[in-house]
C-alpha cells in the first residue's frame, strides 16, 4: 500500500517481474476492506499515508492475521519509527529510494 500511484505501479511491476502476485491499494482502509489480506503471503506498506498510517495497519494485521508478515517502506527515515515497527514484528523497514533487491530479499525472508 502506498498513497503514491507511481510507487504502487513500480512495486507492482517489480513484484510481477519476480513472479509474485500483487494486489495494490492506495490506502490501508482500502486494503482492510478487501478480502485479499486473508489470502496474502506478505504485506508491503508505506509508513506515512493519509488516514491510517503504516504502523497502525501493521498492528491491525498482527491482531487479525498474526502470521501475515509486514514490510514497511518510508521516504522519511526515523529511528524511533524503525525501532517501533521492528519491535512490533515487522520483517523490515526500508528507506526510499531502496534497492529493489533489498525488498525482494525481505519478501523471501518473510515468506
Amino acid at each position: 500500500m502506498d498513497d503514491d500511484a507511481q510507487v504502487r505501479e513500480s512495486l507492482e511491476s517489480l513484484l510481477k517481474s519476480a513472479d509474485f502476485g500483487a494486489a495494490v491499494f492506495s490506502s490501508a482502509e482500502e486494503a482492510l476492506q478487501s478480502a485479499i489480506l486473508a489470502e496474502a503471503s506478505c504485506v508491503i506498506t508505506d509508513v506515512r499515508m493519509p488516514g491510517m498510517h503504516g504502523p497502525e495497519l501493521q498492528r491491525r494485521i498482527k491482531r487479525e492475521y498474526p502470521a501475515l508478515p509486514v514490510i514497511l517502506i518510508t521516504g522519511h527515515p526515523d529511528e524511533k519509527i524503525r525501532e517501533s515497527v521492528l519491535s512490533e514484528g515487522a520483517v523490515a523497514l526500508l528507506f526510499k529510494p531502496f534497492d529493489p533487491n533489498d525488498l525482494l530479499r525481505a519478501i523471501h525472508d518473510a515468506i
